[in-house]
């Protein structure tokens, strides 16, 4: 009896032809998530205000882009919906930003974050001031009714130290490698280069809200 020899040629062609596909089902959903204006992050990260839809923006006070966002963000901020919660972060995603993120947790934890945030930017950015060394920033800080060496020892604090451990792990399970980037929910990230400009940004919180609004069944 002649036994029959079946090429495999075929079976890999097969195996060959569905991987393709997949791999251009993957694109064309990343592809629509971008045309979308958003990224989505798997898996979801958890929020810090469950009962509300949380907005997280990722930022560095010496990121001349986060500065020209700024107004942007900000005018958002004072007509945003009742049922989101806006939360900044300020990870030293790079070792030359540590200074910068620890005033911005110092200022938090006494009470001066946003006037601290605007004032930092304006020194930085319009003023052409570097602000990185800590008598430097808490002589500014001094201005804003904060004592100057209450700051400096809450710089170097180990309420600080931790902010700064826990939102570099929120950036990287975020998947953040530059700022500015917006979290929403947990669940989507989006930034100008993904939703196409800052307008496109704010579009895409506002859309994404709505979403999550309805999903968590809020007013």
């Amino acid at each position: 009896m002649k036994t029959v020899v079946r090429s495999k040629r075929p079976l890999m062609a097969f195996y060959m032809f569905s991987a393709t596909l997949l791999l251009l089902a993957a694109q064309l959903l990343g592809n629509q998530a971008s045309a979308a204006g958003f990224e989505t992050i798997d898996p979801p990260q958890n929020t810090a205000t469950p009962d509300k839809v949380e907005v997280l923006e990722f930022f560095w006070l010496g990121c001349p882009h986060c500065y020209a966002f700024e107004p942007t963000i900000e005018a958002w901020e004072k007509d945003k919906p009742s049922y989101v919660h806006f939360v900044r972060e300020a990870p030293p995603l790079n070792p030359a930003w540590e200074s910068h993120s620890r005033a911005f947790y110092a200022a938090q934890l006494l009470g001066h974050e946003d006037e601290f945030v605007h004032a930092m930017f304006e020194a930085i950015h319009k003023e052409r001031k570097p602000m990185r060394k800590p008598k430097d920033i808490a002589k500014l800080a001094e201005t804003l009714g904060m004592d100057k060496d209450k700051f400096i020892k809450t710089m170097s604090s180990f309420a600080v130290e931790g902010k700064l451990k826990r939102a570099s792990q929120l950036a990287k399970n975020a998947g953040i490698s530059g700022v500015p980037a917006v979290i929403i929910n947990g669940k989507y990230r989006t930034s100008a280069s993904i939703s196409g400009g800052y307008d496109g940004m704010i579009d895409t919180i506002n859309q994404q809200s709505e979403v999550e609004k309805e999903a968590m069944g809020l007013q």
